[in-house]
């Protein structure tokens, strides 16, 4: 079974079992991550001590993520098995959530999870004065189209009050993207100043004594990390965190009865976000979370910015998002800008400008037919799977399989998919 711990040092001298895999997070230089924060995430304020806490468990969750290969069987993943040892300052408050916390994880990765929390003193670090006062919220935006949508819809609501874009930077090809769309969103809605924090965090490729580390490539777990430094940040200046999605995609209908969904990540399931939040809370974190499209198909998403900005300038900004699930690109030295165009993601991108009836400009891949290309497309594709659950339709029995939280109405989450489900029948016109 594997095992992992953090340490919030960088002394690698200690001994450790040969069955665990240390993680070092120290306030300076060294350390097992790229990261523009230390372990008491001072350059983003004076952050709660227990939202300092989630976003040590969330580090951990994803480093060990990264760490482990799990094996592809057709559309589901090997399940694993991890023991995480996690500091804390106050591992009561933690203990008293941890049987909810585990199963949750486990929602969010297919895998089982086993948490230990430990007491640490808290390390020497800086903390800096509240870097945005006076923000109204933050607004996750990832580089991609629902949250270009979010961030958009979001400065036209706030009118003369601020918001903060927050982007979590793991990838930095994926930077550039992020900060285009948020210098475009500003010049579009006339507003205040508006602030963007790009935050850097990633596992690095070998551990600071030399040893390279594997690498699993689906991490499901990232956006969790995503999500735990947005509630950090917004806990400093105690505002709601908008975490925008489609509904559609947020509640995953699986294309096939052996895929556990759709998309690669349940982080912003209707269920998965309610109990992570009530979790937060019980722990003492600040964890208001909000998704502002829950009730909207990505095509509605899409009408919307046209509404707010336009067709042609909705156009170009959604164009100019990223919206692939494969990183692979590189390997055919392909631009990250390209989009496969066959994944869930892609399809959906596709129907959406379909529904919105906006000029979709992005480059795809499967328009180039080129034969060099053709096995690593086939391998990335759910096209079939997607014709097949079209002609076959959508069915009241479906929802039942969707996990809906005890208070979100069956036939809300039917009528939703209904609409996303005719979105998607917009790329194959009979």
């Amino acid at each position: 079974m594997p095992a992992y711990t953090l340490r919030l040092d960088a002394d690698t001298s200690r001994p450790e079992p040969d069955s665990t895999t240390t993680f070092w997070w120290p306030p300076g230089p060294g350390g097992s991550f790229v990261s523009t924060l230390g372990p008491c995430l001072g350059a983003l304020g004076p952050v709660p001590e227990p939202n300092i806490e989630l976003v040590r468990l969330a580090a951990l969750v994803y480093a060990a993520d990264r760490t482990t290969r799990r094996r592809a069987n057709r559309s589901n993943w090997t399940q694993r098995t991890f023991e995480l040892d996690v500091p804390v300052y106050a591992p009561a408050r933690w203990d008293a959530v941890r049987k909810r916390l585990e199963p949750l994880l486990g929602f969010l990765s297919g895998d089982r999870w086993s948490i230990r929390f430990h007491h640490t003193a808290t390390p020497q670090e800086t903390i800096h004065d509240t870097p945005h006062p006076g923000i109204r919220r933050v607004v996750l935006l990832s580089g991609g189209a629902d949250s270009a949508v979010g961030a958009l819809y979001s400065r036209h609501d706030l009118g003369p009050e601020q918001h903060l874009l927050l982007s979590h930077v793991g990838a930095t090809t994926l930077a550039p993207i992020q900060r285009a769309v948020a210098d475009d969103i500003a010049h579009l809605i006339d507003g205040p100043p508006q602030f963007h924090q790009p935050l850097r965090f990633s596992r690095k490729s070998h551990q600071s004594t030399g040893v390279k580390l594997r690498n699993e490539y689906s991490t499901r777990t990232r956006s969790l990390l995503f999500l735990a430094l947005g509630l950090a940040t917004a806990a400093v200046e105690k505002v709601p965190l908008w975490i925008p999605e489609n509904g559609f995609a947020s509640l995953n209908v699986p294309l096939t009865p052996d895929q556990r969904g759709a998309v690669s990540t349940r982080t912003t399931h209707p269920l998965f976000l309610q109990t992570l939040a009530a979790i937060a809370h019980d722990a003492g974190a600040h964890a208001v979370i909000h998704n502002p499209f829950a009730a909207r198909t990505k095509g509605e998403m899409f009408t919307l910015a046209a509404g707010l900005v336009g067709t042609g300038p909705a156009a170009r900004l959604l164009s100019s998002t990223h919206s692939c699930a494969h990183t692979g690109h590189r390997t055919h030295r392909i631009p990250v800008r390209t989009h496969c165009g066959v994944c869930f993601g892609c399809l959906l991108r596709r129907a959406s400008f379909h529904a919105a009836q906006l000029e979709d400009t992005t480059d795809y891949l499967h328009t180039r037919h080129d034969a060099h290309l053709s096995a690593y497309l086939a391998d990335k594709s759910v096209e079939a799977s997607l014709r097949t659950f079209l002609a076959r339709g959508l069915r009241p029995a479906d929802i039942t399989t969707l996990n809906l939280p005890s208070d979100y109405p069956t036939r809300q989450a039917y009528e939703l998919c209904r609409r996303g489900v005719a979105e998607l029948e917009l790329l194959y016109p009979s």
